[in-house]
């Protein structure tokens, strides 16, 4: 029951995820490079408004690393590939991000096509997006 408390800790008040604006006007975000290994990079934030800044961001086949970081003050995130939604399925996830925390994943994708992904916590607040592989 303490999991649960904490887990929504961050749902109870505020706009429920409305057109707030994003929290940071890092243009970086959401770019994808090549780090010095050969793998795919690219960060993403999760604030306290119920997104993902930004919300979709483009890869190609190959391996993918992945971080996210919480701007949030008080809301506690996960990230997840939605189950079942996408082209293929990505098992890795964020099962846990607190407020202020930064996580990695590493993962490989070789369909093209869309991958949504979520905050399964608050996904019916509308945290969601999509990570396409390019063709």
């Amino acid at each position: 029951m303490a999991v649960a408390a904490v887990l929504l800790a961050g749902c109870g008040s505020g706009d429920g995820g409305g057109a707030a604006a994003p929290s940071s006007s890092d243009a970086s975000l959401g770019t994808v490079t090549t780090g010095e290994d050969g793998v795919q990079e690219v960060t993403i934030q999760t604030p306290d408004d119920y997104v993902f800044v930004p919300d979709t961001f483009t890869v190609a086949p190959g391996r993918v690393r992945l971080t996210v970081q919480s701007t949030a003050t008080q809301a506690t995130h996960n990230f997840r590939f939605t189950p079942g939604a996408g082209v293929e399925e990505i098992p890795e996830e964020i099962p846990l991000l607190a407020a202020g925390a930064t996580e990695t994943i590493e993962f490989e994708v070789t369909a093209p096509g869309d991958h949504p992904f979520e905050c399964s916590f608050h996904v019916q607040l509308g945290q969601t997006g999509v990570m396409t592989v390019r063709g």
